[in-house]
């Protein structure tokens, strides 16, 4: 077996406050604590990452140690407005089947452990907040971002509180796992005098790019795929510092992680029968998705399909809301899909974890001129969404309305001032990531529609 890297995150509490009786830190520390002690017990060559790194820190200074085979596990509790969201998950790097089951691996033996626990499942880290985890993306070693549960929830704070020691057996029982079907698949790391040594043999994998094969072959490590660096140029990537990627070097070649174009708009999957990368370059879409003037392209059935998996409840509520939208957005000449992201945002996928209320007909987050702290009210839900459709319009472009006025502040937007996603940060919300996470939720919804 490796060894065993086991850092705690705190990236997903910023900002938010902690419940009552409870400091999230304390009891992930404790958690990663016992962690530690029950693996050392067993005999397993376990890490405990230093508590004073940061996120960035952490990723260099586990990539610095990694020697092949080793295997890395960041726990974090999370918070939320809705004391009644709980819920345990771990997310793994998009699209790498194996890690996928060692995330399946943890999950099992923390539910084996502990029943009570509700069990959300394995994600892609596109399902995350910002649509990937820099944990699961950056490191060498394999690595898996576990999600304890919400500590604003009374259940899941009792048992993380109440139950520590099973916690820390059930994680420590899945590390183990995860730890020998890894180390039954790496062989000795070659090239040991890289800066960052692959972790196992690097395996050529095909690369089909809009329906044809290229003429260069790419590598897989780790079950994650990896393109030559040239490639990456030819393809029109910008690619983030050597320092913040994972990069590999084998035959003199430097190759970088093919989920990466991902988040240049590039639709990237793999097909296990033939070991090839598929690649797509979006032909379907002839914009930028990022501009919010223009048509979506969803239809109906696939908006609701997409929301049906996340919110079956919500949607059941409000079963006209993908209709709603897309007219509306048609009528105003907005991009429908891009509304319909920024409304899952919003209402936080119809749960409506926060000050607004479901019957305010509210699904944008507008505010009103009178500053109500509840934000705007709406007689119907055609309205609130022709109203979201309103004030994005007024940020987008300077066409004149279609329809009359129902939104209560477009007239005091500077018009066209934001025409694209990116702008909306820092003016529809301050949160410095609102639109990274729209941004998030627009790829999920394209990837599940076939665009991406």
């Amino acid at each position: 077996m490796g060894r065993i890297f086991v850092s705690v995150g705190y990236g997903s509490v910023k900002g938010r406050s902690e419940p009552p009786g409870s400091s999230i830190a304390a009891d992930m520390l404790a958690i990663r604590d016992l962690v530690v002690a029950e693996l050392r017990s067993r005999r397993v060559d376990v890490i405990s990452v230093p508590d004073e790194l940061g996120d960035e820190q952490t990723i260099r200074w586990i990539n610095s140690r990694d020697r092949g085979g080793d295997i890395a596990l960041e726990l974090y509790a999370n918070a939320h407005a809705n004391p009644g969201v709980r819920g345990t998950r771990v997310y793994y790097i998009a699209h790498n089947h194996d890690r996928k089951q060692h995330a399946d691996l943890i999950l099992l033996a923390l539910s084996r452990r502990l029943p009570q626990l509700v069990i959300q499942g394995a994600l892609p880290d596109t399902y995350a907040e910002l649509g990937r985890v820099s944990f699961c993306r950056q490191l060498v070693p394999a690595s898996l971002y576990l999600q304890l549960g919400f500590l604003t929830n009374s259940d899941d704070r009792f048992l993380i509180q109440n139950q520590r020691q099973e916690v820390a057996r059930g994680i420590a029982d899945g590390l183990v796992a995860w730890s020998r079907a890894v180390t039954e698949g790496v062989q000795a790391p070659v090239g040991l005098g890289q800066a960052t040594p692959p972790t196992a043999v690097p395996t050529p994998i095909n690369i089909n790019i809009n329906g044809r094969l290229y003429g260069e072959l790419g590598i897989l490590v780790n079950g994650n795929a990896y393109i030559s660096v040239d490639l990456a140029d030819r393809l029109g990537i910008k690619r983030p510092p050597l320092a913040e990627q994972r990069c590999l070097t084998h035959g003199n070649v430097v190759y970088v992680p093919a989920i990466n174009l991902r988040e240049s708009d590039i639709s990237v999957t793999w097909d296990g029968a033939t070991r090839t990368l598929m690649i797509r370059t979006m032909l379907q879409i002839s914009r930028s998705l990022h501009e919010i003037t223009g048509r979506g392209y969803t239809t109906e059935v696939q908006m609701l399909m997409f929301l049906k998996a996340r919110n079956e409840v919500g949607l059941s509520r409000f079963p006209d809301i993908a209709r709603l939208y897309l007219e509306e957005g048609l009528s105003e000449g907005i991009s429908h899909d891009i509304a319909f992201a920024q409304m899952c945002v919003e209402t936080e996928f119809l749960q409506f974890g926060g000050t607004t209320k479901p019957n305010q007909n509210n699904f944008g987050g507008l505010g009103t001129v009178g500053g109500n702290p509840e934000g705007a009210n709406f007689p119907s839900r055609r309205i609130g969404i022709r109203a979201h459709i309103q004030h994005l319009k007024a940020y987008a472009n300077t066409e004149p309305l279609r329809e009359e006025i129902v939104d209560p502040r477009f007239n005091l937007v500077i018009r066209g001032v934001a025409p694209t996603i990116a702008y909306l940060t820092g003016r529809w919300s301050a949160d410095l990531h609102y639109s990274d996470r729209i941004l998030a939720i627009l790829r999920q919804l394209y990837e599940t529609a076939g665009f991406l």
